[in-house]
This record gives structure tokens, C-alpha cells and sequence, in this order.
């Protein structure tokens, strides 16, 4: 089965967002746990715990369709002692919010070298992360996110995936969320059947299957392999309607918070309803 939804406010405190995601006919969600431009956020109180988990069972809402995102501020890779730091501190504080919240992922851009050292030692800088935060949380699976590779941005290959899963050292607790823009602008092509084919036969063969925990759908304003980061509606872009029937109809992807990040939130019921017309 598959679970469509979209990445929901959470406006007025966590607890609205399973409300939210209901109003638009989301089977799945995605949310950040607090302000997403901001280093500090209040703790979640008792009350917003009680009525998120109480708003999740009202609504049928399963922890594992659910797919927070952490904020935008956070670079796990970055080069400089003190604002790594930062960084790191703020990583395990949306950790722990997702075990507050019963939510057993949390989906990461994994970071920039900004130009000050290699991408390797980024990539293992960010794996060094992840182990920290795993290390003092429980229950809760650090979701890898495939990016553009936009700027200075690590993680645009399947093997940069590959390698800072190699470097966790709790593989039962490390995953990856694919976004179809951001693959798409990063080279890998699925517009067609035989490139769907190729693209995730590479995946399955580099990074595998059983580290797929979400999937980002996405149309592109910019073409393939130009490493830039836009989202466009769904059908409006450069990757073909196709591409999402594939994905669709495709069992790989059951049982997977397949969310879309797409530009208009008010057309936003009726990709959700495209999507689904595309399954056969």
C-alpha cells in the first residue's frame, strides 16, 4: 500500500499537524518538531506530547508514516570545531523530540564542506555526527536525504549515501530518504523505464533497499544534472508525469512516507489524488 502525504505546518504547536495532514487526505506525513530557522525552540510540553499521540491515534495516523524533517540551520559536516558543535547540539535535541513524540525517524540534509575541506572528510565528519546523537538517544532512526549537490552540499551520490552509512556504526538505526527532485538534479534519471530501472537498480546495489525510510516526491524546475535545488508541482517540471507513475506502481516503495514538498500547498489535495489516479 502506498502512503502519500505532504510536509504539514505545524502552526499553533506539533499537535496540529496530524490535523493537517488530514484535511488534504495525507495516508502519511511529513513535520518539523519546532521553528525550522531557529537554533533554540521551547521543549515540547507534556500537553503537546499528550495531544500529538492522542491526534495520531484520533486520525490513524501510524509513527512510521510520519517523517520529520530537522531544521535548516543544522550542517552536520561543517569544518569548524564550534559550529559543528552547534550543530551537533541542535541534531540531538530534534532527536530526542522525535522520541518525546514516539516518532521513529528523522530525516537530515547531511551537510557542507563549505569549501574548507574534502568531501570525504565531510561525509565522515557527518557519520561522526550521527553517532553521537544515536549514541545518547533510543528508538529513533537518523534518515539520510539525498540532496542536489547544490554549493558546497555533500550527499548528491548514491555512494556519499553509501559511505557515511558505512561509517554508523548502528546500521539497524540509519537510513536514507530519497527525493526525486534532488536525485534528478543531481544526475539520476527516471523518466523513463529503463532509467527508473537503472537508477534503482544502482541504488539497491549501493546503498540498498533496506536503508530506504522516505521518499521526497518532487517535480523539478531545473533539469537533469544541473545541481540546483527547486521544487515545481507535480507534472510541471522537467521530470515526466511517468516517472511518478513508475514510482507509483512500483512495490519497492509500499509501506514508505512517499511526501510531497511541492511548491503549492493549496493544490497540494489534488497532487495527492494525481498521484494516487496513477497507480494500476
Amino acid at each position: 500500500m502506498k502512503y502519500v502525504g505532504a510536509h504539514v505546518s505545524i502552526g499553533g504547536g506539533v499537535e496540529n499537524a496530524p490535523l493537517n495532514a488530514r484535511e488534504i487526505g495525507a495516508k502519511a506525513f511529513a513535520m518539523f518538531t519546532k521553528n525550522q530557522r531557529q537554533w533554540y525552540s521551547k521543549p515540547l510540553t507534556t500537553d503537546n506530547i499528550k495531544l500529538f499521540r492522542e491526534n495520531m491515534e484520533k486520525e490513524g495516523y501510524k509513527p512510521e508514516h510520519i517523517l520529520p524533517h530537522d531544521g535548516y540551520l543544522i550542517n552536520l559536516g561543517h569544518p569548524e570545531s564550534e559550529k559543528l558543535e552547534r550543530s551537533r547540539t541542535a541534531f540531538l535535541d530534534e532527536m530526542q523530540r522525535c522520541e518525546q513524540l514516539g516518532l521513529p525517524y528523522l530525516n537530515f540534509h547531511p551537510g557542507s564542506h563549505l569549501g574548507q575541506f574534502s568531501e570525504e572528510a565531510c561525509l565522515k565528519t557527518v557519520a561522526d555526527s550521527v553517532n553521537i546523537a544515536l549514541s545518547k538517544t533510543q528508538n529513533v532512526t537518523a534518515v539520510i536525504e539525498i540532496t542536489a549537490g547544490q554549493g558546497n552540499n555533500v550527499g548528491y551520490t548514491f555512494e556519499h549515501l553509501a559511505f557515511i552509512i558505512k561509517h554508523v556504526k548502528d546500521k539497524s538505526r540509519v537510513g536514507v530518504c530519497y527525493d526525486t527532485c534532488h536525485a534528478f538534479t543531481a544526475g539520476y534519471d527516471i523518466r523513463t523505464k529503463d532509467t527508473f530501472k537503472k537508477t534503482f537498480a544502482d541504488f539497491e546495489k549501493i546503498v540498498g533497499f533496506l536503508y530506504l525510510k522516505g521518499v521526497h516526491l518532487n517535480d523539478s524546475k531545473k533539469d537533469l544534472n544541473t545541481r540546483v535545488d527547486r521544487h515545481e508541482s507535480i507534472g510541471k517540471g522537467f521530470i515526466d508525469l511517468d516517472a511518478f507513475r513508475f514510482l507509483m506502481n512500483d512495490k519497492r516503495f509500499d509501506d514508505t512516507p512517499l511526501i510531497l514538498e511541492t511548491p503549492n500547498s493549496e493544490i497540494w489535495v489534488d497532487e495527492i489524488k494525481l498521484l494516487y489516479s496513477l497507480m494500476e
